[in-house]
């Protein structure tokens, strides 16, 4: 009988990198830190040390709420596509683009909401979003009927490329806010 090889134990990000690798999905930090007997502070230092050493590298670190998932860099897509047999085929219409933006940089909010801003009627649009698990109903809205709350998702995150919803670009008006106060 032979006896078992002494291995040297790895290193706390090491370990952490090693759980995000077997997650399925998108992992609470309080499930990591559980897992790895430390706490949720910890977890979210090793995880910004993980972001530091993928910045030019292959993975990324996902941030969903307060949840982290292991994802491929966004500039690999096209290579990963050709590699897996994937074709991009799959776009979104003016209209969905137009909700799932209305969403993204408003969340929560509401079908009403969403409707006063682009003028038009978004049920349509709204369940292609939902269908194709980019957005997500989030909870409902303490007023008379109780309408729904919609939020985006982590799969909106990494069909977009982005590490967190901070990823978003600056909308028009923050934009042109931000110069006015320069100039002042």
């Amino acid at each position: 009988m032979s006896e078992p090889v002494s291995t040297p134990a790895l290193s706390q990000l090491a370990t952490l990198e090693c759980l995000l690798f077997v997650a399925s999905g998108t992992t609470p930090i309080s499930r990591l830190a559980r897992a790895m007997d430390v706490d949720s502070a910890e977890i979210q230092r090793l995880l910004h040390e993980l972001e530091l050493i993928y910045a030019d590298r292959g993975l990324r670190v996902q941030w969903h709420k307060n949840e982290v998932q292991l994802t491929t860099a966004p500039e690999a897509s096209v290579a990963i596509e050709l590699f897996l047999g994937l074709e991009s085929t799959t776009r979104l219409s003016q209209a969905a683009l137009e909700v799932l933006s209305i969403v993204a940089y408003m969340q929560p909010t509401t079908r009403p909401q969403i409707d006063q801003i682009r003028g038009v009627n978004s049920d349509g649009a709204l369940r292609n979003l939902l269908g194709k698990g980019l957005v997500e109903e989030v909870g409902r809205l303490e007023t008379p009927g109780r309408p729904i709350l919609y939020g985006t998702t982590a799969e909106f995150l990494q069909h977009f490329g982005l590490a967190s919803l901070a990823g978003l670009p600056a909308l028009a008006e923050e934009v042109a806010s931000a110069e006015n106060t320069d100039t002042e």
